[in-house]
């Protein structure tokens, strides 16, 4: 009995000793955590007090800051183009025959009048030999109708003949001369039958590929033709653009050529410059748009036919716009905005109208001045008032000891529209809704 009741009694010391030291850890992080949130709320750990102002004493924010310049800035239209021939001509035959050569190489540049290739000509230039033969003939058949008219004539004077024997020859002499201008004729044509077996180029341009190889017979009636010919210098880029810019690109090409820049798909890199030349006498009811043809000098031969191309129509020039960097607009539910600094080095939220984005520019409307300090990077951390450190830009990012040293955290915020971009909106914390601690104390 005794034994048992010195076990019990062991027992339940050890469960006291068990008990004591699981709570007494619990009560010290309570204490802990009490103290804590009192500092929050008190706002000494916390860099942001009741009513979003940056409290005093805490870390300033490091960010790239920029200028708000005043400039001349292009407004441009943009659309989708493809790249065109100037002019594009399928060499065919002409003529019937064997295809003896071929003098030009895939390629190549050819020039108007260069002689391309050649058909078996000795058909032709049979039908040629023939009526110039035929034109002999009847040339002497003319010679001796005009001496049997002159020995009529004179017969007729002597009153030895009679007038009708005399108007019969006249008319013969008519009939033959009309033969031998029909013999001219038909020997013009010959000649030019006989020209059509050398194919030469209409226009000057590049040789494509070839379409029909040496030694093949040829028609006139083949689709096929040749080689196609295409003049890239000049070339043309035709594109389409919304109706609703019609008349604004009809009074602006009134007053003089406007601009057309040709850019690559990446849109980024510009691969020409030429001109407005033409706008199509209708709109496509289809689609709502209307199609321009521009003029490229193409010298460099960086427009290739066949090419879709990026093309930016050059309708106005706004001069002494103010602008800012596009990165250092912000969208919210409100509109855009961005933040100011000001001579205190402290970032204020400033509402702004923006015009538009040209070239990374966003050309600013109202809600700015030139000269005025505004911040490039680093706005997600910043809240009205809040102290920031201007770095250079390009210099290294912020590391995680300056995220610690300035709160240890990113400000609450609210996500943007739909369609709007990454930007976040920045919302003043409330100090009492952000008084939990980051880190438990031991």
């Amino acid at each position: 009995m005794k034994k048992l009741l010195l076990f019990v009694v062991i027992l339940a010391c050890g469960l006291a000793v068990w008990f004591f030291r699981d709570k007494a850890p619990v009560a010290f992080a309570l204490d802990g955590f009490r103290l804590q949130f009192e500092k929050l709320r008190s706002g000494a750990s916390n860099p942001v007090s009741a009513g979003g102002k940056f409290a005093e004493g805490a870390p300033p924010v490091p960010v790239v800051a920029g200028i708000v310049e005043s400039k001349d800035v292009s407004l441009f239209l943009n659309g989708l183009g493809n790249v065109q021939g100037f002019n594009t001509v399928t060499v065919r035959p002409r003529v019937d025959g064997q295809l003896d050569k071929v003098y030009f190489a895939e390629g190549m540049e050819v020039h108007a009048g260069q002689l391309l290739a050649q058909i078996d000509p000795r058909p032709l230039q049979a039908a040629w030999d023939q009526a110039m033969a035929r034109r002999k003939q009847d040339e002497a058949l003319l010679s001796n109708a005009q001496r049997d008219l002159v020995r009529d004539l004179a017969l007729l004077a002597d009153k030895a003949g009679t007038a009708q024997k005399a108007d019969t020859q006249k008319a013969l002499v008519d009939q033959l001369e009309a033969t031998l201008r029909a013999d001219d004729a038909a020997i013009e044509a010959a000649a030019v039958q006989l020209g059509y077996a050398s194919v030469l180029s209409p226009i000057s341009g590049r040789a494509g590929i070839r379409l029909v190889d040496a030694g093949n017979v040829v028609r006139a009636q083949d689709s096929t033709g040749l080689v196609v010919i295409t003049q890239m210098r000049p070339v043309s880029v035709v594109f389409t653009l919304p109706e609703q810019q019609l008349e604004l690109i009809r009074s602006e090409s009134d007053k003089a050529p406007l601009q057309v820049v040709a850019v690559a798909r990446d849109n980024s890199t510009s691969l020409a410059e030429g001109s407005l030349a033409v706008i199509d006498n209708q709109i496509d009811p289809s689609t709502g748009t209307i199609r321009l043809k521009a003029t490229f000098p193409n010298e460099d031969l960086k427009l290739w036919p066949g090419q879709f191309v990026n093309v930016r129509l050059r309708v106005a020039i706004r001069k002494a716009a103010t602008v800012v960097p596009a990165q250092a607009v912000q969208y919210g539910p409100s509109g855009t905005f961005l933040f100011v600094l000001n001579a205190a080095s402290e970032a204020e939220l400033r509402s702004l109208k923006v015009a538009r984005i040209e070239d990374g520019l966003a050309l600013v409307d109202s809600g700015l001045q030139p000269g005025e300090r505004i911040v490039l990077d680093g706005q997600f951390r910043l809240q009205p008032g809040s102290k920031v450190r201007v770095m250079e830009p390009g210099g290294k990012k912020s590391s995680p000891k300056d995220l610690a040293n300035s709160g240890g955290r990113s400000v609450d915020s609210k996500p943007l529209a739909e369609g709007q971009g990454s930007a976040r909106v920045p919302e003043p914390l409330n100090s009492e809704a952000s008084a939990a601690p980051s880190k438990r104390q031991p």
